[in-house]
Parts: C-alpha cells; sequence; structure tokens
C-alpha cells in the first residue's frame, strides 16, 4: 500500500515527472547553456508569492538537490505593504511546499503612492528591485534569481 503524499512532495514529483520536458529540461538547458550557476554561488531566489516566483523556488530547490554544483540559496520575500491575507497566503504556501523563506518588510507600496506621478508602477518596480538587491548582498548572496521578470 503507498502512503499518501504530501504537498511538497507531489509539487516536486510532478516537476521531474509530469512537465519534465516541458519545465525541468528547459530549466536545466538554460541553467547549463548560460552557466547559471557557478560553484560557490549563494544565489537569492527572490519571492513574490506569485506561481511564477514560488514555481522557481522549487525548481531551484530541484536543481540544489541533483545538482554536482555546489552552490546555495536562500529564499527571499519582501513584502512592500502587502495586506494580511496576502502575506498569510504566502507564508502559507511557501510552509506548504516547504520553501525556507525569509521575509523582510519595506515600504515600497507607499513610498511609490506617495511619490505619485505618471508610472507608480515603474518606481514601485525599481525600489523593489533596488531591496532585493540590497537584501541579497547583506546575506552574502552573489546572485538573485527571478521567477518573472517585466521590462519596464
Amino acid at each position: 500500500m503507498s502512503r499518501e503524499l504530501t504537498p511538497q512532495e507531489i509539487a516536486e514529483r510532478s516537476l521531474i515527472k509530469t512537465y519534465r520536458k516541458s519545465i525541468w529540461n528547459p530549466f536545466i538547458a538554460a541553467v547549463k547553456r548560460y552557466e547559471l550557476v557557478s560553484p560557490g554561488d549563494k544565489i537569492a531566489v527572490c519571492i513574490s508569492g506569485g506561481k511564477d516566483s514560488m514555481l522557481l523556488a522549487k525548481l531551484m530547490q530541484e536543481l540544489h538537490r541533483h545538482s554536482e554544483v555546489n552552490f546555495g540559496l536562500v529564499f527571499l520575500v519582501m513584502d512592500p505593504g502587502y495586506n494580511a491575507a496576502n502575506r498569510k497566503r504566502i507564508e502559507e504556501n511557501a510552509a506548504l511546499l516547504q520553501v525556507p523563506v525569509e521575509i523582510f518588510e519595506t515600504d515600497v507600496f507607499a513610498a511609490s503612492i506617495a511619490a505619485g506621478g505618471d508610472s507608480p508602477c515603474y518606481l514601485c518596480a525599481r525600489m523593489r528591485r533596488g531591496y532585493l538587491y540590497a537584501k541579497a548582498k547583506e546575506l552574502g548572496c552573489n546572485k538573485i534569481a527571478l521567477g518573472h521578470h517585466k521590462s519596464d
């Protein structure tokens, strides 16, 4: 009789089996082709809480688990001023998938709204990226990994 898998085990197994051709193999090919991970790297995987960044977190965990390259990972969540329900959802999903997130708070939402102007989204995106780079550097990371990138 087989045991019931945890949500974390289901996600990890599906990356390697169900989504091997469409997600796992292209991910590994890109990591190798562009030499994205080197021995001794400490990579901050930046998580917004959306599906793109959570998927990247699981991919990076699997890469770390199965790679011959020795590198470290930190999973960063920057809280730019989320409401309590959104933050709780991120924390719960990370716990469910066993992604050990480190959350730090900023006032990005409030600052970008206060600045106003024609493109608060541009300002917010720039500020978020700056905070992520600074926190990653503070934690000794030499690279960051983002699950979704939108050029502004």
